[in-house]
């Protein structure tokens, strides 16, 4: 009998970012957990990451989805310890570890916020041409920036000095990603039409959900956007 063929690590790599650009979030993560205990970061983070994705899916039950959560902030930082070079490690650490943070209550999601910006700060200094690194970080920005009231009073108790951002910063991280590579997600033009609409520039703020609106929604978060897309379109008026 022929002995099957053995993969070899770049071609279940390939097989795998063949997955991820089909969006085959399942197969993806069934392939990938295969190589959990694996020592090579470039499995570790796609498997973080897979780990994630299969967690944002629809229905998804509560337990499963924590536990995939949780699992996910594993891998990314088996990843992170095993190539602290790798940019990808350090930008999934960083979002796993925010995910980790919403089952842990507002105090620690801010306590970890420096940890974040700081993985992703370095994620960016490994790979300046990563869009997706960039818009997280202006992600960040925009969430501190509009940080609510009581949330700012719990991190000036947590922090000397807390983490603050402006929609001025946010917006840089979002163009600089959209310069580095246009059109590659369907939430960094929505992003960019929300932030010029907190700060009041009317016509750019059409200009950018116009854009968010009319991008072809391929995956379910594509779909999300146009819709809210459309919504602050209305409210535009």
């Amino acid at each position: 009998m022929k002995e099957k063929h053995k993969q070899t690590r770049e071609e279940v790599l390939e097989q795998a970012d063949y997955l991820y650009s089909c969006a085959e979030t399942e197969k993806l993560y069934q392939l990938l957990l295969q190589h959990k205990d694996s020592n090579d970061a470039e499995f570790l983070w796609r498997l973080a990451r897979a780990s994630r994705d299969l967690a944002l899916l629809p229905n998804m039950e509560a337990d499963r989805k924590k536990q995939l959560v949780f699992d996910a902030f594993e891998y990314a930082k088996k990843a992170l310890e095993k190539n602290d070079k790798c940019f990808a490690a350090h930008k999934w650490y960083a979002v796993c570890l925010s995910d980790v943070g919403d089952y842990k209550g507002v105090k620690v999601k801010i306590g970890n916020s420096y940890i974040i910006r700081g993985h992703l700060e370095r994620a960016i200094e490994l790979n300046p041409k990563d869009a997706t690194s960039l818009h997280i970080l202006g992600y960040w920005c925009f969430a501190f920036a509009e940080l609510p009231w009581y949330q700012r009073k719990v991190a000036a108790v947590i922090f000397s000095s807390p983490p603050v951002s402006t929609y001025e910063e946010a917006l840089e991280f979002f163009l600089k990603a959209e310069e580095v590579d246009p059109n590659f997600y369907s939430k960094n033009l929505l992003m960019l039409g929300k932030t010029y609409m907190a700060m009041r520039d009317r016509e750019k703020a059409l200009l950018w959900l116009t854009k968010a609106k009319e991008y072809p929604a391929h995956t379910l978060e594509d779909k999300e956007v146009h819709k809210e897309a459309v919504d602050l379109l209305k409210k535009l008026g």
